[in-house]
Protein backbone atom coordinates (compact mmCIF):
# COMPACT_ATOMS: atom_id res chain seq x y z
CA UNK A 1 0.00 0.00 0.00
CA UNK A 2 1.19 3.52 -0.51
CA UNK A 3 0.39 5.76 2.17
CA UNK A 4 -0.67 9.70 1.33
CA UNK A 5 0.86 11.56 3.45
CA UNK A 6 3.34 10.44 6.18
CA UNK A 7 4.02 14.05 7.01
CA UNK A 8 0.79 14.73 8.35
CA UNK A 9 1.49 11.03 10.96
CA UNK A 10 5.05 12.96 11.51
CA UNK A 11 3.54 16.39 11.96
CA UNK A 12 1.05 14.77 14.31
CA UNK A 13 3.74 12.85 16.60
CA UNK A 14 6.02 16.21 16.64
CA UNK A 15 3.20 17.00 19.19
CA UNK A 16 2.15 13.74 20.70
CA UNK A 17 5.26 11.96 20.90
CA UNK A 18 4.00 9.02 23.65
CA UNK A 19 2.17 7.76 20.03
CA UNK A 20 5.16 8.26 17.69
CA UNK A 21 6.34 4.42 18.05
CA UNK A 22 2.65 3.28 17.41
CA UNK A 23 1.88 5.39 14.10
CA UNK A 24 5.11 4.68 12.61
CA UNK A 25 4.58 1.03 13.27
CA UNK A 26 1.13 1.37 11.78
CA UNK A 27 2.95 3.11 8.92
CA UNK A 28 5.52 0.46 8.11
CA UNK A 29 2.78 -2.53 8.74
CA UNK A 30 0.40 -0.58 6.15
CA UNK A 31 3.08 0.40 3.77
CA UNK A 32 3.91 -3.45 3.80
CA UNK A 33 0.47 -4.71 3.16
CA UNK A 34 -1.17 -5.21 -0.03
CA UNK A 35 -4.90 -5.60 1.67
CA UNK A 36 -7.88 -6.41 -1.25
CA UNK A 37 -10.54 -5.93 0.82
CA UNK A 38 -11.82 -4.71 4.48
CA UNK A 39 -11.59 -8.54 5.85
CA UNK A 40 -7.98 -8.34 5.18
CA UNK A 41 -7.59 -5.31 7.28
CA UNK A 42 -9.27 -6.33 9.70
CA UNK A 43 -7.33 -9.87 9.83
CA UNK A 44 -4.43 -7.45 10.42
CA UNK A 45 -5.71 -4.80 12.71
CA UNK A 46 -8.85 -6.75 14.71
CA UNK A 47 -9.51 -3.90 16.46
CA UNK A 48 -10.40 -1.43 12.93
CA UNK A 49 -13.64 -0.02 12.49
CA UNK A 50 -14.65 -0.57 9.17
CA UNK A 51 -16.88 2.12 7.96
CA UNK A 52 -19.07 3.65 4.37
CA UNK A 53 -16.96 4.72 1.58
CA UNK A 54 -13.93 2.70 1.84
CA UNK A 55 -12.93 4.59 5.62
CA UNK A 56 -11.73 3.16 7.90
CA UNK A 57 -10.98 4.12 11.74
CA UNK A 58 -7.85 2.93 13.85
CA UNK A 59 -7.31 2.80 17.38
CA UNK A 60 -3.86 4.22 17.86
CA UNK A 61 -1.83 3.32 21.34
CA UNK A 62 -4.77 2.14 23.59
CA UNK A 63 -7.92 3.70 21.96
CA UNK A 64 -6.16 7.22 22.56
CA UNK A 65 -5.89 8.60 19.60
CA UNK A 66 -7.91 7.46 16.35
CA UNK A 67 -6.12 7.33 12.57
CA UNK A 68 -9.20 7.97 9.84
CA UNK A 69 -7.53 6.64 6.13
CA UNK A 70 -9.65 6.00 3.30
CA UNK A 71 -8.44 3.19 1.36
CA UNK A 72 -8.77 2.67 -2.71
CA UNK A 73 -7.84 -1.13 -3.11
CA UNK A 74 -7.38 -1.09 -6.63
CA UNK A 75 -4.82 1.28 -6.68
CA UNK A 76 -3.39 0.13 -3.47
CA UNK A 77 -3.23 3.31 -2.28
CA UNK A 78 -4.24 4.91 1.34
CA UNK A 79 -4.84 8.28 2.58
CA UNK A 80 -5.31 9.63 5.50
CA UNK A 81 -7.85 11.35 6.56
CA UNK A 82 -8.01 12.30 10.38
CA UNK A 83 -5.54 12.10 13.20
CA UNK A 84 -6.69 13.37 16.76
CA UNK A 85 -7.11 12.43 20.38
CA UNK A 86 -10.20 10.71 21.06
CA UNK A 87 -11.44 13.45 22.38
CA UNK A 88 -11.28 15.66 18.63
CA UNK A 89 -12.53 12.11 17.09
CA UNK A 90 -15.78 12.56 18.75
CA UNK A 91 -16.29 16.14 17.43
CA UNK A 92 -16.16 14.64 13.96
CA UNK A 93 -18.52 12.90 11.47
CA UNK A 94 -15.76 10.01 10.53
CA UNK A 95 -18.22 9.62 7.77
CA UNK A 96 -17.87 12.70 5.87
CA UNK A 97 -14.08 13.99 7.03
Amino acid sequence: MRVIAKKILREFWIKHNDCKKQLLCWYEETSDSEWKNSHDIKREFPSASVLGDNRIVFNIKGNQYRLIIKINFDYQMVWIRFIGTHADYDKIDANNI
